[in-house]
């Protein structure tokens, strides 16, 4: 008998390991599985082999599957199949849609539960930039680059005004719009970093100021999926390879 129910699932930023086991153990008993393009492709090797998986990821500025229509594949999938995950990078409650896929799923009496996932702004930590930091910073904003209607959010320029952390998803697009609004705030030398693909493999970070965001991205071959910190917490690193350099000299 099928018993249909929805499973909204963070796969975390890239990297197939920072996944919580409460994730894994949806991903193994389900009987579909909706992956964006952001999800690891290794994390489905932990479903069942009657999984089925469909992949609904959208890149870039490709013509790709609608929300709608992943709302309504999630629907018709449960009813059909039974348990549906719906496995989306980073973690579905941050700028990952996934409130409008509990709603749809809420509409037609389609049982759901949320496991959240690492975000991708955890990757700043990684490469050992904080987002809080006592010298730096006690406090951080979270910021799309990319609205519904593709414009950057406003809420960047109260962003710039602060001495939090500000770290922009999605907003490769609008580099230079972004180092006019620090810069109009007389914050053009704020230290930033640009991070591309974190966590994965493939990670490039490069180190700059935010009003060199452009010449950072461009000489440096950045391109989506990144993230821009833009903060006294980017200090953090060259203080870090001072430090390493001074031992080693010392030594």
């Amino acid at each position: 008998m099928i018993e249909p129910k929805l499973y909204l699932v963070g796969a975390g930023p890239g990297d197939p390991e920072l996944i919580t086991l409460k994730a894994l153990k949806a991903i193994g008993k389900a009987d579909v599985i909706l992956y964006d393009a952001l999800a690891s492709v290794e994390l489905l090797s932990y479903s069942k082999p009657t999984c089925e998986h469909i992949f609904v990821g959208k890149k870039g500025h490709e013509d790709s599957i609608s929300q709608d229509q992943i709302n309504e594949l999630i629907i018709e999938k449960a009813f059909t199949k039974g348990t549906v995950i719906r496995l989306k990078g980073g973690d579905p409650f941050i700028f990952g849609r996934g409130m409008e896929e509990i709603r749809a799923a809420a509409e037609y009496g389609l049982p759901y539960e949320y496991i959240p996932g690492i975000s991708s702004i955890m990757g700043s930590g990684q490469n050992m930039i904080p987002l809080t930091d006592r010298l730096y910073s006690d406090g951080f904003w979270v910021i799309t680059g990319h609205k519904a209607d593709k414009s950057l959010s406003q809420d960047l320029a109260l962003a710039a005004q602060s001495n939090a952390t500000v770290v922009v998803l999605m907003g490769m697009s609008k580099l230079a719009e972004i180092s006019r609004i620090f810069a109009a705030n007389n914050k053009g030398e704020l230290p930033a970093a640009i991070i591309s693909n974190v966590t994965k493999s493939n990670e490039k970070m490069v180190i700059g100021t935010a009003g060199h965001l452009i010449e950072m991205a461009q000489f440096n071959h950045l391109k989506n999926p990144a993230i821009i910190i833009l903060g006294e917490v980017v200090r953090n690193v060259d203080a870090l390879k001072k430090a390493a350099l001074k031992v080693s000299i010392n030594s």
